[in-house]
């Protein structure tokens, strides 16, 4: 299956997910110990930019990377930021150029995409997490993202980058479901709930 129809349909179920968060929610904690939902939704929709940026070959732009605003209205930000990004990715020679993906370095255009991929999916789960909502992601797009979080650097290795992407690695059993593999991966807890 192409990256793109991945990547389309996981940003679509994030989005689905922020579509349920009322305004009054947006400082409710989430996952991701410092940012509340609305430094998260705004860390996506920055990121989306981040991506059109360096699909655009962008060179020097880092700030891109930091440029989602909401406004008063996180949903259609988010929403435009994800058709920017549909867009900056349409021509196929996108998905085999280098692309700079924020500090981690070049990146095929596919395998940017398939990040941004794990990105939606893991994000998808913070959100619903923090408002208490049930979660269930294709599982399509969960294995995906898996095969891609098995490749981030631990920061166990003295030879590897520090991990900077996202927190340290939870260890989860090898029989747990997909998703909780995932997750513990990321750095999260898969029992993790907002105290409200």
């Amino acid at each position: 299956m192409d990256v793109r129809e991945l990547d389309r349909r996981a940003s679509a179920t994030l989005g689905d997910v922020i579509a349920k968060v009322r305004f009054d929610q947006l400082r409710l904690p989430t996952p991701c110990d410092d940012w509340t939902l609305h430094g998260l939704i705004r860390h996506q929709v920055s990121d989306n930019l981040g991506f059109v940026a360096a699909a655009n070959g962008v060179t020097d732009h880092i700030l891109a990377w930091d440029a989602g605003r909401l406004g008063d209205d996180p949903l259609a930000a988010y929403n435009a930021s994800v058709v920017a990004m549909a867009r900056a990715f349409a021509d196929d020679a996108v998905l085999d150029r280098s692309l700079q993906i924020r500090e981690f370095g070049f990146f095929p255009g596919g395998m940017a995409l398939s990040m941004h991929v794990l990105d939606c999916v893991v994000h998808g789960w913070d959100v619903a997490q923090s408002i208490g909502l049930p979660y269930s992601p294709d599982l399509d797009l969960v294995e995906h993202a898996l095969g891609v979080a098995a490749f981030i650097p631990t920061g166990e290795d003295p030879h590897e980058r520090p991990r900077t992407a996202f927190a340290q690695i939870i260890k989860i059993t090898d029989d747990a479901a997909p998703l909780d593999r995932l997750l513990g991966l990321v750095g999260r807890h898969p029992s993790w709930q907002a105290s409200m």
